[in-house]
């Protein structure tokens, strides 16, 4: 994690100071990338505070205040990641695939409110890490009447699954619309097609695996696995970041 802090934090910096200070031109999709930045660069501040808790050998910590707004941080910049990252594909989708559909273009063309609303949307998504302690791994299923556990776990999934599968469409549309096109550059045309599966790619790297193990994880808790929750508790890896540069 210390690693990971010392060499994203400049990178991202790197690409916050060139999105609003080196292009000359404020698209839509130049704007949602600097929200995509934003949100990585503020989840790498947690980074610093779990690594001093690991090598305490806590999962989170014992102070109430820091363990919400770590949960907080967490979960309000990864949703903004993987949102951000999602309207940046549909963006792309419509310039490339419909073009024509000018009425959605100018809606998209308002990014900077777009963003605003988005931001507010994921506030009340978030509020549910902060009426509890969170036990990292040990919420949902010791107690199957709290509602705040189930609605955390709900947002969790819709969350990472709902944009995935909406990155998905949106590629294979992308691709299959570059690949019919007969006039220009062949190996831009291919650059471009290794951008957009790209994006998939890594969206599936940083966030596929903590939701599946996650779903593991719940319904080895379910069936009251005991040696297998033991397994998958330990194993659950932590979502990453984005990684825009």
């Amino acid at each position: 994690m210390i690693v990971e802090f010392a060499l994203a934090l400049p990178l991202n910096l790197t690409v916050l100071y060139i999105l609003i200070y080196k292009l000359k031109f404020w698209r839509a999709n130049r704007i949602f990338l600097l929200n995509l930045a934003l949100a990585d660069t503020l989840l790498l501040i947690c980074l610093p505070v779990k690594a001093y808790l690991f090598q305490r050998g806590e999962r989170h910590s014992e102070n109430e205040v820091v363990c919400k707004a770590m949960l907080f941080m967490l979960f309000l910049n990864r949703g903004a990641s993987i949102i951000f990252l999602t309207v940046i594909s549909i963006n792309r989708y419509f310039n490339v695939v419909h073009p024509r559909k000018k009425n959605f273009l100018k809606i998209l063309k308002r990014s900077p409110y777009i963003s605003v609303i988005i931001w507010l949307l994921l506030l009340p998504l978030t509020i549910p890490t902060m009426l509890k302690t969170f036990e990292c791994c040990n919420s949902h299923g010791r107690d199957k009447n709290d509602f705040t556990d189930t609605l955390r776990e709900i947002v969790f999934f819709t969350q990472i699954l709902i944009p995935f599968v909406i990155l998905v469409f949106c590629t294979v549309q992308v691709v299959h619309r570059l690949k019919r096109k007969t006039v220009g550059d062949r190996t831009k045309l291919r650059r471009a097609m290794l951008l957009v599966t790209s994006v998939v790619l890594v969206f599936s790297i940083c966030f596929l695996p903590c939701a599946i193990s996650r779903m593991v994880l719940l319904i080895a808790r379910v069936q009251e696995w005991a040696d297998a929750e033991d397994i998958a508790v330990q194993t659950k890896p932590k979502p990453k970041s984005q990684r825009v540069s």
